[in-house]
């Protein structure tokens, strides 16, 4: 089978201002989803994405849950084998709680091969993609890029941040920007043992994931070792505590390291969806938006089910000429649904010494701490839409 192709770069071809419906920063999952609903709607597209090429730079874990995977129409041949198997370990990292699913609830993507798949399906309804292409701000009521070619301008009637935890699409109009982030650092290589049972090992112990979990997650087809927190947290830094987890988390006993690993870091919000996402001149999708669970730092479903709801929203005023359709895109009514995992994400946040992170694990042992881990991690609940 032969490696997907890159889309190819556009560059623009003269300097005046170009006119669309909407301009997208942005070519995650995010931004491609909802580049390509408004495609499909036949409003005029760019998409624009400061990486020369979408198979580099991922900084996702990738874990798909299975409220995704039945929504969503994802290609099989991007996805790892099912995972039903979640070990929770406290720092000693002896008696672990046990949890087995009698359904399939998370899987792992392929990152780059998902996004490349993702936008030829962009490209193929209408998106004019256009990679190594930076986002520099608006003046003057138009929007500035910066290409392989040069400076390019763009007057769009939207615009919708799709860049990140650290939007700046946020910043240009004035929207709320996340605060309260935790940073991640992972190692993938290739599993090799195929024949493992799929299992996702997870470890409560602050001195190496202060305020989250470490983890590594096998699956027959890849390793992925990685530990997340408060970055003023980490004694040593965040790569040295990854580099200690590594020397001896479970589920990697016999498992050589590579000489050569691929690596993942990056910002993750968990201060919930943010209150003000919308604004007469555009909106916010997935990190940039805070679409990120509180607590499990899950944001591949958010991104998707919020971009879905963004590109509605957006179709509705292009149809309408009615910039005040997007009023009906409100964060503080969506915020309002993760009271729950905000205040869950607080009671992590507090867990400061091993031994109240051991105290946490023995009352998971109980069935009452079975039966709300079993709800948190083999949920049927997925983003909360409108």
């Amino acid at each position: 089978m032969t490696a997907p192709s890159e889309p190819a770069v556009h560059v623009q071809p003269d300097e005046r201002a170009e006119r669309v419906d909407v301009l997208v920063v942005g070519a995650g999952l995010a931004g491609l989803h909802a580049a390509t609903l408004l495609a499909r709607a036949r409003h005029r597209v760019v998409l624009a994405e400061r990486r020369p090429t979408l198979t580099g730079t991922v900084r996702t874990t990738g874990i798909f849950v299975r409220r995704t995977l039945e929504d969503f129409d994802l290609p099989e041949e991007h996805l790892g084998p099912p995972i039903r198997r979640m070990m929770l370990y406290p720092p000693g990292l002896t008696g672990p709680v046990e949890l087995v699913s009698s359904r399939d609830e998370y899987r792992v993507g392929d990152m780059g091969p998902l996004y490349v798949d993702a936008a030829r399906e962009a490209e193929g309804a209408g998106v004019d993609l256009r990679l190594a292409t930076r986002f520099r701000g608006r003046r003057g009521g138009v929007f500035h890029l910066e290409g392989p070619g040069g400076e390019v301008r763009i007057r769009a009637r939207f615009v919708v941040g799709a860049d990140g935890a650290r939007s700046r699409v946020a910043r240009e109009l004035g929207l709320s920007r996340n605060t309260r982030l935790l940073m991640g650092a992972e190692e993938v290589f290739p599993d090799p043992d195929p024949g493992v049972e799929p299992t996702f090992h997870c470890v409560v112990d602050p001195r190496v994931a202060p305020g989250y979990l470490a983890w590594v997650l096998r699956d027959g087809e890849h390793v992925h070792v990685g530990t997340a927190g408060h970055a003023t947290r980490f004694p040593r830094g965040l790569y040295s505590a990854l580099r200690d987890f590594g020397a001896r988390a479970p589920g990697l006993e016999g498992v050589p390291r590579p000489a050569s690993v691929e690596k993942r870091a990056g910002p993750i919000p968990v201060g919930g969806v943010l209150p003000r996402i919308a604004a007469p001149e555009g909106l916010l999708v997935g990190d940039a938006a805070g679409a990120v669970s509180p607590l499990t730092a899950g944001g591949l479903d958010p991104c998707l089910r919020l971009s879905g709801h963004a590109a509605e929203v957006l179709d509705e005023a292009l149809r309408t000429g009615r910039a005040d359709a997007l009023e009906r895109y409100d964060g503080q009514a969506l915020r309002a649904r993760f009271r729950k995992r905000l205040l869950l994400r607080r009671g992590l946040d507090a867990v400061r010494t091993p031994e109240m992170a051991s105290a946490a694990l023995v009352a998971l042992r109980t069935p009452p701490g079975r039966a709300l881990a079993r709800r948190i991690l083999f949920s049927d609940g997925s983003f909360p839409l409108p």
